[in-house]
């Protein structure tokens, strides 16, 4: 037979009520995935071509119009790095690959000083001069919807 101390008990009623309340949290990723979500909207958008070389081509083209200088492109991967040179902290990553059948998608990813750019002018601006230069009209997505 286990017998139970005011201090024991005390400490056994603590716990619990401790454990309860955390349980009853809200987890703090609900928020982040939504973020995420706002985040990777700003950054991607769609195009109805196929031509991926033609896509990377037009991104470099684009960030060296911006200026940022040509870090690394691999057409096979469909990446481009790139460095600004006027800030040598912003570094763009864009990704080019296909969604579907008839679009591709075109991610730009921005850091400044090592963290994540979340000011929606900066991707708008890169997408209104891409768009110009792919002589295309750039579809915003919906980064939830299935084959993002």
């Amino acid at each position: 037979m286990i017998v139970k101390t005011p201090i024991v008990l005390a400490i056994s009623i603590s716990f619990a009520l401790s454990t309860a309340l955390i349980g009853c949290a809200t987890p703090q990723r609900a928020t982040d995935g939504e973020v995420s979500l706002k985040l990777r909207a700003m950054q991607s958008r769609s195009y109805d071509t196929v031509d991926v070389e033609k896509a990377i081509r037009v991104a470099m083209a684009t960030l060296q119009d911006l200026g940022f200088v040509i870090d690394n492109a691999d057409a096979e991967l469909g990446t481009v790095s790139a460095t600004k040179l006027a800030n040598a902290a912003t570094k763009m990553t864009i990704t080019v690959r296909l969604r579907g059948k008839t679009e591709i998608l075109v991610r730009a990813s921005a850091q400044y000083k090592l963290l994540t750019v979340e000011d929606p002018t900066f991707y708008q601006q890169f997408f209104t001069a891409y768009s110009k230069s792919m002589f295309l009209e750039a579809h915003e997505i919906d980064p939830a919807a299935p084959g993002y």
